[in-house]
């Protein structure tokens, strides 16, 4: 991983793909430690010169999604790398030099184990580095708690990291890239997405997309206070899917959860299996709902062809306009597979060496996927969306 993260990566101009599509969208799904996956997964795209034009994010992929953003295309990758490098590193202490990789995949289980389990330790009682810290005095031991401090660590450094590496005035400039982050409002239960179109973002909108309780303190926008997206719903998929109007788009879903996974034999493994099945957020249940409605959509969108020019101001071909969708959707499906000497800890081990593990494999499935051009050829007509699975495929050949 090392090698492909430092040297500048080639930032291709534009892949002709994109011509066949009106909306390039990058999906990205919350997962903590996980969200370094999505990172390498952009790089891929930078390099083919798939630039999306719009980018929605949950969690760790809310802070993804500003970076990216937040950057021009071709600074994108090093404010990423420079972006993990600084979460990745202790709040408190030294850190050891990260390992060396692949050669860490060859070890002993039992040793990375042990590893990455010091390094979620480490991570519970330090904090770390331009991200969160323990706060002081505890929450069990303040007087006059707010819901901004109500929480076992603070993320004030977060604020400052995302000023430094990304600039709000790109972020709110709708013709750069639309942005749309996901949170949850603490007083009603109500989700909330909040965009560029409509917001004008703040560090607090990324924040608070991220803002997961009860590590993770409430963050206040407009008097109102707000948890993370992943709590209700952990990917903008359904979002991006739904959206008016209807228009040929590209998608790239890039999932840090899967919810399809073994059996668990003790404790730790179902600790680790539940936050899978809880964070997953059934992407491939909403896909397929997606697909039928789609398949439905553009049915009745090419029936209503068939009405003469004179009946088309009647009510009831009014209300069915509403209804149609004409549109085509290519969704590329991307989800991170878990290493086997990863516990239920793997959404807070930010030890560099599984930061730089966790790139490395979202750069090798995106350049896989890539590696189809087939894939990013528009549906036809007749089967109006498909998905494609890197695995699956993978699986199946």
């Amino acid at each position: 991983m090392t090698e492909q993260k430092a040297s500048t990566p080639k930032v291709a101009a534009h892949h002709p793909a994109q011509d066949a599509y009106k909306v390039t969208a990058l999906v990205l799904q919350g997962g903590g430690a996980l969200g370094a996956y999505q990172a390498g997964v952009y790089q891929a795209l930078s390099e083919a010169g798939l630039h999306p034009n719009w980018i929605a994010g949950i969690s760790i992929g809310a802070l993804n999604a500003a970076i990216i953003a937040g950057n021009a295309p071709e600074d994108r990758v090093e404010k990423l790398t420079e972006f993990w490098e600084t979460i990745c590193k202790s709040a408190f202490w030294p850190n050891r030099p990260a390992l060396p990789w692949p050669e860490t995949m060859t070890w002993p289980q039992i040793f990375r184990d042990g590893v990455n389990t010091l390094a979620a330790w480490r991570a519970l009682t330090e904090g770390q580095s331009g991200f969160f810290q323990p706060r002081m005095p505890p929450p069990v031991l303040q007087l006059h708690g707010t819901p901004a401090t109500a929480s076992w660590y603070d993320t004030a450094p977060l604020r400052e990291t995302l000023e430094r590496l990304a600039d709000f005035d790109r972020i709110n400039d709708q013709r750069s890239m639309r942005v749309s982050v996901g949170a949850v409002n603490v007083r009603t239960g109500n989700f909330a997405y909040f965009e560029n179109r409509h917001h004008k973002l703040r560090p607090e909108h990324f924040m608070a997309s991220g803002a997961l309780p009860p590590g993770f303190p409430a963050v206040e926008i407009d008097g109102e206070y707000y948890w993370d997206g992943g709590m209700v719903s952990n990917t903008p998929l359904y979002k991006v899917l739904s959206d008016q109007p209807h228009r040929d788009a590209l998608i790239f879903q890039v999932d840090l959860w899967s919810a399809c996974g073994a059996l668990p034999r003790d404790m730790s493994m179902v600790a680790e299996r539940s936050k899978d099945i809880q964070f997953s957020s059934r992407t491939r249940l909403v896909t397929e709902y997606m697909r039928l409605t789609r398949e439905q959509q553009r049915f009745l969108h090419d029936v209503m062809k068939l009405v003469p020019e004179d009946k088309r101001n009647d009510p009831a071909y009014r209300r069915a306009e509403q209804q149609a969708n004409g549109a085509l959707t290519n969704l590329i499906h991307l989800i991170y597979r878990d290493k086997p000497y990863e516990g239920h800890y793997k959404d807070y081990e930010f030890s560099v060496t599984t930061m730089h593990e966790h790139w490395q494999s979202g750069l090798t499935d995106m350049r896989h996927t890539l590696s189809r051009p087939h894939w990013l050829e528009p549906p036809k007509p007749e089967d109006p969306f498909v998905t494609h699975d890197v695995h699956r495929a993978l699986n199946n050949d």
